[in-house]
């Protein structure tokens, strides 16, 4: 005789089973107020956490109605008030949901689950102010803060169109957190918008505290080096994403957005060269290209050519070579990474304490160790150059997390310059190019237009050409309507006669 295992129902031990469950968890919360209000008319039971809701507002506009004639049961409050968004429920996880969000619970019997859910939600938060990070020399310079409605307000400023729109979800089995999937309609493509919502769905994780952790979690390879999206606190560069089709995600409390898909290129180029004309935006895009090639190998190439091909230096420039290494000890490889250890330290301690402090730590702490070095026989005045311009150069790439990335890949790059020289810094090259045509960002090409080649999406790639010629989206996106504008009518340029004006 077999017998079959009876399934227990496991309790939830967040969500609370009933109203009386929910005020006995709460029953020694020094925040929650749970009162019994007396009127003339009609008798109630009021909720709220004080320091969610806003308490003023709650006795200037919402108990003085209480007190009406008129008032005698949940409906009549529901009338009387004049509120929006007012929400009458018996459901327990809403119920919840909204008392931790800051709004204010209204019951006529105190363990009876209908009740009245009145907003009341005390919004503090920082002011908007400029950028940071993202520092802007010409354009605007907004930035987003941490609250979503605020944050889609300076989005929709720029966007002031019925087809902007954004889709709400809440992520987090305890925080619950609003999650907005912005994006244009008829513009960007479904299939990624659906893609992007249903990764974020998918989640399962008990909180989600910044819009960074999201990215993390749903990007198409978690154990690449390389960031498959954009993180920004500019809402004109959202602004600017969303008109070309692609899609943005905020999240409540978080001051970056997400925006999705990425190419590898835009993570070189500033939002600033579109204030800028095109020849002189084209020079800066190309000298960060070389400054990112030049942060990556300048070290390793110095190691190479020390330990493997000495015969490629100048004949010239031997003597001052050898004469700065003489002193040193150590081998070629060795020296860099003492070098480069020194810099990520002077870098990371720069980045971790106070502003003002940090960028005397990185001045005064750079010039000092490397003269020590330098004059200890540690390292050769040929490496402090190369080392120091090899960071300064890394400093040039818009992006944060992409510069990072460029940090680090020095360091594969010094090690294979060890062990095979050239040949070792030419394979890993070669290694991390088919990695890079490997990857994808939410399903699109993150190499595009370099592979697939799109001659077409070229225009404002490595080069910036003037604005009236990029009259089409790009076509790695999938746009529901590909083109920005008339092509034609944008390169006329009307000239108003003498006559015209005389008239």
């Amino acid at each position: 005789m077999f017998f079959r295992k009876r399934k227990i129902k496991k309790e939830n031990p967040i969500q609370a089973e009933s109203v009386s469950d929910l005020w006995l968890r709460l029953e020694n919360v020094p925040d929650f107020i749970h009162f019994k209000h007396k009127g003339e008319h009609f008798h109630c039971w009021v909720s709220f956490i004080q320091t969610l809701a806003d308490v003023e507002y709650l006795h200037r506009d919402v108990f003085p109605y209480l007190y009406s004639d008129k008032v005698h049961s949940l409906a009549d409050v529901q009338q009387q008030i004049p509120i929006e968004r007012m929400i009458r429920t018996k459901d327990m996880a809403v119920i919840q949901a909204k008392l931790f969000e800051g709004y204010t619970i209204i019951q006529e019997y105190e363990r009876e689950a209908d009740c009245l859910i009145i907003p009341s939600v005390k919004i503090k938060g920082r002011q908007i102010e400029k950028s940071e990070i993202e520092t802007s020399i010409i354009g605007p310079r907004e930035a987003f803060v941490e609250s979503a409605d605020a944050n889609i307000n300076l989005v929709r400023k720029r966007i002031p169109i019925p087809q902007f729109k954004f889709d709400e979800l809440h992520i987090g089995k305890i925080s619950k957190t609003r999650v907005c999937v912005l994006y244009i309609d008829g513009i960007a493509n479904k299939d990624n918008i659906n893609t992007v919502k249903q990764r974020i769905r998918d989640l399962e994780v008990v909180s989600m505290i910044d819009a960074t952790m999201l990215a993390l979690m749903i990007s198409d390879n978690n154990n690449s080096i390389f960031p498959q999206y954009i993180d920004t606190e500019r809402p004109d560069r959202v602004a600017g994403a969303l008109y070309e089709g692609k899609i943005s995600v905020i999240i409540e409390g978080s001051p970056n957005a997400l925006i999705l898909p990425a190419s590898i290129i835009e993570f070189f180029a500033a939002f600033d060269d579109y204030f800028l004309v095109w020849p002189i935006a084209t020079a800066y895009r190309l000298l960060r290209l070389f400054a990112i090639g030049f942060s990556s190998v300048a070290s390793s190439i110095y190691v190479a050519i020390l330990t493997y091909h000495y015969q490629l230096i100048p004949d010239n420039l031997i003597p001052s070579l050898f004469t700065s290494r003489t002193a040193v000890p150590y081998a070629p490889f060795v020296e860099v990474l003492v070098m480069e250890f020194m810099i990520e330290l002077l870098r990371e301690a720069g980045a971790r304490l106070p502003t003002k402090v940090g960028q005397t730590i990185g001045i005064v702490g750079g010039i000092v160790i490397g003269t020590a070095s330098v004059q200890a026989g540690v390292v050769s005045n040929f490496l402090l150059i190369i080392i120091a311009l090899s960071a300064l150069s890394a400093f040039i790439t818009p992006n944060y997390r992409m510069a990072t990335t460029i940090r680090f890949i020095r360091f594969p790059f010094i090690l294979s310059a060890q062990l095979l020289g050239l040949l070792g810094i030419s394979l890993c090259f070669l290694i991390f190019v088919s990695h890079l045509i490997k990857l994808t960002s939410i399903g699109r090409p993150y190499i595009e237009p370099i592979y697939p080649t799109r001659v077409r999406d070229l225009k404002d790639t490595f080069i910036r050409l003037p604005l009236n010629y990029q009259n089409e989206r790009p076509l790695f996106l999938r746009p529901g309507d590909s083109k920005r504008f008339n092509s034609h009518r944008a390169h006329q340029k009307a000239e108003v006669k003498k006559s015209e004006l005389d008239n």
